[in-house]
């Protein structure tokens, strides 16, 4: 079988930028819109207690020859033991042989990742004016979209809603950095009166009710990735125009299920693949008073280009440890 390339999370910390990840996920969701790559089904399983869960997400893209898949994982006791609730490692496959390539540890290049599709969303979809940011989360991955929809939108606010003080001392301890107002408020507060809204919850319930959310408003609801998880109340997709990553999976494991199972949506054709807007073949914002909401449930194509992208600058760096296997 040869050689398995192994590549750490300290070599990922040395390679990954905001661009990379910007790059390789503006790539994959252009692959999946244009129908040159295929997303398989999602197969979650759960650990041994409440709040232990996995998913394996995997997928083929042809243009490039990228075969594999990525283990997702949350346990959610971790973030009492001073450790992240999410993990992430990645599996390249030989095209020619179907045997191991290539594993990432992709814990830390997963935020990256994640954040990286909030801020093509952000760019495409949120006002140009865009001056206020709400934060419905408080983790590990409510940073990374903070830090990278900041880049692409110059708000002079960020009004965060935690319900754990604890989570609000840590992120604002983390966000020491950023040079623009924050402040920690209720749900409500926080999302009234801001012009992006953006949800990273694993929460079942709504978070986010449709007579706070005003004209103009972009939402990105980030944190549906499974069955039964709900952050927007169904209303608000009533008024809105509706984008996600991969629809046809939107309406299964993401935000969207919830409109689809009530009959609001009537198929993934209602939802607009967001690769469709970078590649310029849809139109996205396109007024000043439309409402967009971004569902991001995460697809396998994003971690294949991510972690192809990082292998090919690690093996350049002489960063790649390789094993027989």
């Amino acid at each position: 079988m040869g050689k398995l390339a192994l590549i750490s999370e300290e070599t990922v910390r040395k390679i990954v930028t905001r661009q990379l990840a910007f790059d390789a996920v503006r790539a994959a969701f252009e692959a999946v819109a244009v129908h040159r790559s295929r997303v398989f089904d999602v197969v979650i399983g759960t650990g041994l207690h409440n709040g232990e869960a996995f998913a394996i997400k995997s997928g083929i893209d042809i243009e490039n020859e990228m075969v594999g898949f990525k283990c997702g994982t949350y346990w959610a006791g971790n973030f009492d033991k001073g450790q992240p609730a999410h993990g992430s490692t990645i599996l390249l496959l030989d095209p020619e042989t179907g045997f191991p390539k290539a594993l990432v540890n992709a814990s830390y290049l997963n935020g990256y990742r994640t954040a990286a599709a909030n801020a093509i969303a952000v760019s495409n979809l949120a006002r140009a004016e865009a001056a206020v940011l709400g934060v419905i989360g408080a983790g590990l991955q409510a940073e990374q979209e903070i830090r990278a929809v900041a880049e692409v939108r110059a708000f002079s606010q960020i009004k965060i809603s935690t319900r754990s003080e604890a989570r609000a001392s840590w992120i604002a301890d983390r966000l020491q950095d950023v040079d623009i107002d924050i402040r920690f408020t209720s749900a409500e507060d926080a999302v009234r009166g801001s012009d992006v809204v953006i949800t990273v919850t694993p929460s079942e319930l709504p978070l986010v009710r449709d007579e706070w959310i005003r004209e103009g408003t972009h939402i990105s609801a980030m944190g549906a990735d499974d069955k039964g998880k709900h952050e927007l109340d169904t209303a608000i997709l009533k008024r809105s125009s509706l984008f996600a990553d991969y629809p046809q999976q939107s309406i299964i494991i993401g935000e969207f299920q919830h409109a689809y199972d009530d009959g609001l949506i009537n198929s993934a054709d209602d939802i607009c693949a967001l690769g469709l807007v970078t590649l310029g073949k849809s139109p996205g914002r396109i007024s000043d008073s439309q409402i967009t909401i971004f569902d991001s449930s995460g697809i396998a194509i994003q971690d294949l280009m991510v972690a192809g992208a990082i292998f090919e600058a690690a093996q350049k760096m002489s960063q790649v440890q390789y094993i027989d296997f």
